[in-house]
C-alpha cells in the first residue's frame, strides 16, 4: 500500500492513511494522539508546545491587539478586517444583537450548579429554533448570516 505524505502549512507532515480502507486494514491510534481529525485552514493547535493559531495568527497577539468583532471577522473571512471592513461588519452584527425574551426559558431549565459551557451550548442549540429560515449548510448566504447571528448574540448569552 503506498501511502503519500502531506505537507501542511505549519506543523509536522502528515501520512494520508485514506487508502487503507480499500485494503481492509485500519490504523490503531488509541487516544488520537498521532492522528490529525481534519484538515482545518482555520486553526492550528499543538498542546504540547503551547501553540494556538487563528488564521495563522498567534492567540496571544490577537488577545492584546484585536478585539472580539475583528477576530470574529479573521475567523469568518480569512483576512483580518480594514477598517471599512470592520465598520461594515460592525453594522451587519449590530442588527443582530437582539436575544428573543423566550431564551430566558431556557435558561431558567438549568441546574443552578450547571457547568457555564454546558449551558451555553444548550442555549447556543436553542438558537437554531428561533431561526428556522436559515439552516441549509449548503446554502453560502445561510451560512452567513447564521455566523452573524451567533458573533453578535454571544457576548449577551
Amino acid at each position: 500500500v503506498e501511502l503519500p505524505i502531506l505537507t501542511g502549512t505549519v506543523g509536522p507532515d502528515v501520512i494520508d492513511v485514506r487508502g487503507l480502507t480499500a485494503t481492509g486494514r485500519f490504523t490503531f491510534d488509541p487516544g488520537f494522539m498521532s492522528t490529525a481529525s481534519c484538515e482545518s485552514k482555520i486553526t492550528y493547535i499543538d498542546g504540547d508546545n503551547g501553540i494556538l493559531l487563528h488564521r495563522g495568527y498567534p492567540i496571544e497577539q490577537l488577545a492584546e491587539q484585536s478585539d472580539y468583532l475583528e477576530t470574529c471577522y479573521l475567523l469568518l473571512n480569512g483576512e483580518l478586517p480594514t477598517a471599512e471592513q470592520k465598520a461594515q461588519f460592525v453594522a451587519v452584527v449590530k442588527n443582530h444583537t437582539m436575544v428573543h425574551e423566550q431564551l430566558k426559558t431556557f435558561f431558567n431549565g438549568f441546574r443552578r450548579d450547571a457547568h457555564p459551557m454546558a449551558v451555553m451550548c444548550g442555549v447556543v442549540g436553542a438558537l437554531s429554533a428561533f431561526y428556522h429560515d436559515s439552516l441549509d449548510i449548503n446554502n453560502p448566504q445561510h451560512r452567513e448570516i447564521s455566523a452573524v447571528r451567533l458573533v453578535a448574540k454571544m457576548p449577551t448569552l
